[in-house]
């Protein structure tokens, strides 16, 4: 059995099954260029990251966000170019899932098949959430009122009522909400409409979202760096440079006034700012050139998106302290307040630019999971039906439908703060298994016309990266390693006064141990192997980025990819293709 769990599926097998031009005649319409997947990469990274989630990334990490920014970039360049290697070898639907396959095996591209629908579909409530938070705000401009209680979600009204600084709208809602039976009627309307009109969106056609996806993009970018200029101006002109430095608890005026740990809390936030490239593979199958053109749009899209986020942060922290980013949702429009830069009219076109922005990355997502899905069933891991192609629209319309209902229902019953979180820890972990895939994979010759990842020898650069990094830590963080290896709580007044549990305060140092020790276990390998030091890097500094992630991440994580093992083993496992193949009888 342990055999069967990772048995792999050779590439000539995953191309012929799939809709490559080359090797087999496909049922997607072809019609995606260079251009428009860099649009789709851009249109999905510049969403929900920026205009929302970016807040309390700042108000976190402070000024010195930027180096987080500056650490996810680099992690997802890395990751990037992986991904590019797999989408020139294989340039079908499935994105990080087919590229398990062809790697790790079986079991392995399950898991991430199923951690993906956590970036893909989970990702895209909040996203609906946070479109529905500016669309609100500029229905409220335009004079038009949406009532409190039709504009969030439940269980965000309910903790808010429980907090000592209660959101005055959120009080709202739960104090006007109609009740049935004593249960209030609380729901975020804007946000389920959203996901309805983007489905049938998707649903209709690859042309159409690709045209409606370029418009707003260009529409966005536009907007993106007029903030920048307009914000960058009004920074030097008023001589607020001062907020770059602001001062913490002691007095001292430091770029990192929560100190780099301060930095690193902010990491779900920022690193939810970078979904989306890793969309841009799902769509081999229906661009002209894949195994040129997806690689490009990748790395184009995520080397623009990177230097925005930058500017965007340095601007932010510049117009207004980061300590007053705490609790606000919209941080592009929020510096353009009469009490902060106070500029009206660019307030009123971010509000407008931002509802534009996420309906793009709701866009590229909705697209995204149906693709992963029916790559998924073409190898018998899921029910045919899921590969099933609308005769006119050729689209995967079950798939397509499916999509829209998982990401409807859970915007009933769930909140932002718990998907943010909880999408995040999944795309970091299938970055993982995507860095590690390349290092499994045998190498290839140079093609003409097509992507290839340049070698560079890791067996001493690794390992000397590694022991750079350890000395640099030893000397200038002092006491950090003797730190993350103390588990004794009893100086900690917050633990000692009920506020964090011993879990709480203990995973980091957990993820750090298992970091530092994963981290020399690869020199060792790499040394033997002399593995490219690309994803080498890729998967060392994903796998960094993982220890950023709480106790409660990893427990929902850990118990969603229980469930999916268990829907593996009940029907995936029994009618693999693979499975039928080897002579193992399918279910009934």
């Amino acid at each position: 059995m342990l055999n069967s769990l990772f048995r792999t599926k050779k590439i000539s097998a995953i191309l012929s099954e799939g809709s490559d031009d080359i090797h087999g005649a496909g049922n997607l319409r072809r019609v995606l260029t260079m251009r428009d997947l860099t649009f789709f990469g851009i249109a999905a990274i510049i969403g929900a990251g920026s205009f929302s989630s970016l807040g309390a990334a700042v108000a976190n990490g402070g000024p010195g966000v930027v180096f987080l920014f500056v650490i996810c970039g680099i992690a997802c360049s890395f990751t990037a170019l992986c991904y590019s290697e797999f989408a020139s070898r294989i340039p079908v639907a499935g994105s990080a899932y087919t590229y398990a396959y062809a790697s790790f095996g079986e079991l392995f591209a399950w898991i991430i098949g199923w951690a993906l629908i956590m970036e893909y579909s989970i990702g895209n409530i909040y996203v609906a959430y946070s479109w529905s938070d500016y669309f609100t705000s500029l229905m409220h401009k335009l004079d038009i009122h949406i009532p409190e209680y039709l504009s969030c979600s439940y269980l965000e009204a309910k903790k808010n009522l429980l907090e000592k600084t209660p959101n005055a709208e959120l009080l709202a809602a739960w104090n006007t909400a109609p009740a049935i039976g004593g249960l209030r009627i609380i729901l975020d309307i804007p946000a389920l409409a959203i996901n309805i009109l983007i489905t049938y969106l998707v649903y209709r056609g690859i042309k159409e979202s690709r045209n409606f996806s370029n418009a707003m993009v260009i529409l966005k970018l536009i907007v993106v760096l007029l903030v920048i200029i307009a914000g960058g101006y009004m920074i030097f002109s008023k001589g607020l440079t001062y907020n770059w430095l602001p001062a913490n608890e002691e007095g001292q005026h430091l770029f990192m006034p929560n100190g780099f740990s301060g930095v690193m809390s902010a990491v779900s936030g920022v690193f939810f700012a970078y979904i989306g490239f890793d969309a841009v593979s799902v769509l081999a199958e229906e661009s002209k050139n894949p195994q040129r053109d997806l690689p490009r749009g990748m790395i184009l899209s995520l080397i623009i998106c990177t230097v925005v986020y930058i500017l965007l942060s340095l601007v932010l922290t510049g117009a207004v302290a980061y300590s007053k980013f705490a609790g606000v949702g919209d941080p592009l429009a929020f510096i353009f307040e009469a009490q902060n830069l106070n500029i009206g009219w660019m307030q009123f076109l971010v509000a407008i630019c931002a509802v534009i922005a996420m309906t793009s990355v709701l866009l590229v997502f909705q697209m995204g999971q149906p693709r992963i899905w029916m790559g998924m069933s073409r190898d018998g891991l899921l029910p045919p039906v899921f590969q099933r192609i609308h005769s006119r629209f050729k689209t995967p319309s079950f798939a397509t439908i499916l999509t829209g209902i998982v990401v409807g229902l859970p915007i009933i019953f769930t909140d932002k703060t718990f998907v943010l979180d909880f999408t995040s820890i999944a795309t970091l972990f299938a970055f993982v298994l995507v860095c590690g895939g390349v290092l499994l994979i045998p190498p290839k010759q140079k093609e003409k016309g097509k992507f290839h990842l340049p070698y560079i020898n890791g067996q001493y650069l690794f390992p000397l990266i590694i022991l750079i990094a350890i000395i640099i830590i030893a000397i200038f963080v002092k006491g950090y390693f003797r730190d993350i290896f103390n588990f004794d709580f009893s100086g900690n007044s917050d633990y000692v006064e009920g506020r964090i549990s011993f879990m709480d305060a203990a995973t980091p140092k957990i993820s750090l141990i298992v970091f530092w020790c994963a981290a020399i276990v690869l020199s060792i390998i790499a040394f033997v192997k002399k593995y490219n030091l690309i994803p080498l890097m890729g998967l060392t500094t994903c796998m960094y980025l993982l220890t950023g992630m709480t106790r409660s991440n990893w427990a929902w994580f850990i118990g969603w990819l229980i469930l999916g093992l268990f829907i593996y083993f009940l029907y995936g496992y029994r009618n693999s293709a693979l499975a039928n193949k080897n002579g193992l009888k399918p279910a009934a």
